[in-house]
């Protein structure tokens, strides 16, 4: 593992994705995009690897290279691209299942192929809240005293 924060990477992955949808719309294929994301997040010095073969351990045994990840961040956050008018529902569970497999928190499907890069930016967690876990806590509490407060009175 890296140094580096998951919320960090996702910013930072993000903003590149942005950047490359306004230079070049949507008209490339994934694997442009996967290339020029590769490319922006390496200038910026992270570590990146692209078309990572991942295996899988089923019944005992492992299944060498089941699956690629697109982009794999400083070993801590999957980014898969597409190019297509929008997202189907199977595109996150794929992404999901991508990050139970790894035991990875984040992920990033990035759709290059919508209008604008905000539509086709979707954000899949594994169980993971980063900086929104205290705070869902907080508010976990406060509405569980409310509602005990509520009972007694």
């Amino acid at each position: 593992m890296s140094g580096f924060d998951v919320e960090l990477l996702a910013s930072e992955a993000i903003d590149s994705g942005l950047q490359i949808h306004r230079r070049y719309g949507s008209g490339l294929l994934e694997s442009a995009y996967e290339a020029l994301l590769m490319f922006a997040l390496q200038k910026k010095g992270f570590q990146v690897e692209r078309q990572r073969p991942m295996d899988l351990a089923h019944e005992g045994g492992l299944i060498k290279d089941a699956f690629r990840i697109d982009l794999l961040v400083e070993s801590q956050l999957i980014i898969e691209v597409k190019s297509v008018e929008r997202f189907s529902p199977a595109h996150a569970k794929q992404l999901l299942t991508y990050l139970r497999v790894a035991d990875l928190k984040l992920g990033l499907l990035m759709n290059f192929g919508c209008e604008t890069f905000g539509e086709g930016l979707k954000r899949v967690s594994n169980n993971y809240f980063g900086e929104w876990q205290k705070i869902r806590e907080d508010i976990f509490f406060m509405i569980f005293l409310s509602s005990c407060l509520r009972v007694k009175n």
